[in-house]
């Protein structure tokens, strides 16, 4: 057996190496730890809430807890509205949301998927305080006690609670309610629902005792407290609540939410909005990338959205087709100018690359601007070229609001990422190449296609991943030049962002988006060879 080989001090010496190379890894790693820090910040983290957006669908079941669980039962294709426990369970959630000012939101969430949801939601808002009138009357008429804003606190709260408040000085936060254990079990949605009242008017620095609470409260303790068996130890007041209330509370006629709904807004009727506020209840949803491929989420799942409403599939279509024609359009245009610049004299050369760079120069909306300016029907090209005959003054070319008004000006504004990559390595191809071509027999076209494109090749690459990528990306040009055949898909994703505010399909879409790329990148790796890709050198 070999003798091991030891270091200086004493360690077998591949141990020390190890040691050695993995201090020089991490020294190397915190050089570039502040570098991975800014991306994960600035560039992997924006991408994935962005990502997590395209699924999440919580506000539903944050929202309306208990009416999404009285809803799950209830069938959708029976044409029939909801029974009264899931109006009982809506009145609840939503006497919560309306204070919570939730209720909006949520409306705004699912008018994406229903219209007229929102208006709806923002109209029931108002009037949800109409359930809980019947037994607020009934209670006060029973006795003066209920008129008093503490009866309700009183009654569930703990007598700490009570003493903390009125230690409280009214600085701040009001001290969280506390409810009596033997209340939370006789009467437990009434004290679920007294917590949501008191933490609520707590945080906005006001007393809960002082406060009057909402009639959703009064409604269903007047609902709980027919049923409910009279607890242990309560004082005087307790104990009339659980005799004389509850039998009082049996001959009274309660609020019926369903009737009240429904007559605030007959939509609530419809099975429409039930089955949207069912399907769209898990935390989760596909509904965003259903949309985003012309499809809903219907009674019997993945349905195809009316013909006239079909719109994203074609947009995604149509940004692929022109961002391969800009691509092409570059390709042709920039490679003579590369060869041009790659083969003057370097101070001719030098005065060129500026008038290329120039664009870098000069803003994107002044460009682009520019374009709208010439291409108009009245504008300089069409002036020009009915001047010298080519076209008719009544016959003018439609050169704006259009793909080939969108394909002129981004094929101006990405020409520059098409030269170059294509200079920087046609800079590298030595000319002596090609005169040892001609020297063989070689023609100036067999040289040029034999020996000279294929070294070019890998400029081309890069030229056509810089723009074709850009090119999909871009909303301000097309929005400007494009009217409304020449949008690409990015402008949708815009108007999602910062008009309709509907990120969740803005983030469906871009992330699609992100996939075709991938996998355009894919086959091209696949054909081409990423490897074969080069900036020069």
């Amino acid at each position: 057996m070999a003798e091991q080989v030891l270091a200086a001090d004493g360690r077998p010496l591949k141990t020390s190496l190890n040691r050695a190379l993995r201090r020089q890894k991490l020294r190397a790693l915190m050089l570039i730890a502040p570098l991975l820090l800014f991306i994960l910040l600035s560039f992997v983290m924006p991408i994935a809430d962005m990502l997590f957006r395209s699924v999440e669908n919580q506000i539903v079941g944050e929202t309306l807890p208990r009416t999404v669980v009285e809803l799950k039962d209830w069938d959708a294709t029976s044409g029939a509205e909801p029974d009264a426990a899931v109006f009982e369970a809506l009145a609840r959630d939503l006497s919560i949301a309306v204070e919570e000012k939730s209720h909006t939101r949520l409306g705004s969430r699912l008018n994406y998927e229903l219209t007229g949801i929102s208006s709806l939601f923002r109209k029931t808002g108002r009037s949800v305080d109409e359930v809980g009138e019947a037994a607020q009357d009934a209670l006060e008429a029973l006795s003066p006690a209920w008129a008093e804003r503490s009866a309700f606190g009183g009654l569930l709260g703990t007598a700490r609670w009570t003493a903390d408040l009125d230690a409280w000085d009214g600085e701040g936060t009001a001290p969280a309610f506390e409810a009596r254990p033997e209340m939370a079990a006789a009467l437990p949605e009434t004290t679920r629902l007294y917590t949501s009242f008191a933490n609520m008017v707590g945080a906005e620095g006001d007393n809960p005792l002082t406060e009057k609470q909402w009639p959703i409260v009064s409604h269903v303790f007047a609902q709980e407290i027919v049923t409910a068996e009279t607890p242990d130890g309560l004082d005087a007041f307790g104990q009339a609540v659980f005799s004389d209330v509850k039998a009082a509370m049996a001959a009274t006629t309660l609020d019926d939410p369903k009737a009240i709904f429904i007559d605030v807004d007959e939509d609530w009727g419809s099975t429409d909005v039930w089955r949207t506020i069912q399907t769209y209840s898990p935390a989760y949803t596909d509904g965003y990338f259903l949309n985003s491929i012309d499809r809903l989420k219907g009674a019997d799942g993945s349905e195809a959205r009316p013909e006239n409403e079909q719109v994203y599939v074609t947009l995604f279509i149509r940004t692929m087709i022109m961002s391969f024609t800009i691509t092409v359009s570059c390709i042709v245009l920039g490679y003579p100018i590369a060869w041009l610049l790659a083969n003057l004299p370097a101070r001719k050369a030098n005065l060129l690359m500026i008038l290329v760079l120039l664009p870098f120069w000069t803003s994107l909306l002044v460009r682009t601007s520019a374009w709208k300016v010439l291409l108009q029907q009245q504008g300089v090209i069409n002036d020009i070229l009915v001047w010298i005959g080519l076209v008719a003054d009544d016959n003018r070319l439609q050169l704006i609001n259009n793909q080939t008004g969108t394909i002129i000006a981004m094929t101006h504004i990405l020409l520059p990422f098409m030269i170059l990559p294509l200079y920087s390595v046609m800079k590298t191809i030595p000319p002596t190449y090609l005169r040892a071509a001609k020297s063989l027999g070689a023609t100036n076209w067999t040289a040029f296609w034999r020996v000279y494109f294929p070294q070019s090749i890998p400029g081309i690459g890069a030229g056509s991943i810089l723009a074709f990528i850009l090119s999909i990306g871009y909303y301000i040009t097309p929005e400007i030049v494009g009217g409304t055949k020449g949008v690409f898909i990015s402008n949708r994703i815009a108007y999602h962002i910062s008009t309709s505010l509907n990120w969740g399909l803005a983030a469906a879409l871009g992330a699609i988006l992100l996939a075709i790329v991938m996998l355009f990148y894919y086959a091209y790796d696949k054909i081409v060879g990423i490897d074969n890709v080069k900036l020069g050198g």
